[in-house]
């Protein structure tokens, strides 16, 4: 398996351009998300987590 490095880091990129829009246009918003974040059960954090993985793996998989 030869690995396309320019794809890998523009998805990367892509991943941080992403995670940087939030807290840049609506900082403030950011941090009451934050803040519900660590009131959330650990239970409840996992299957998000879990859920995003799942999203992420069907999209690649549909790409």
């Amino acid at each position: 398996m030869n690995i396309n490095w320019h794809d890998l880091l523009t998805a990367f990129a892509l991943v941080l351009i992403i995670e940087g829009l939030l807290p840049f246009i609506a900082p403030d918003k950011i941090k009451a998300l934050y803040r519900s974040l660590q009131e959330s059960p650990t239970n409840s954090l996992r299957m998000m987590g879990l859920a995003s993985i799942i999203a992420g793996l069907i999209l690649l998989y549909l790409v």
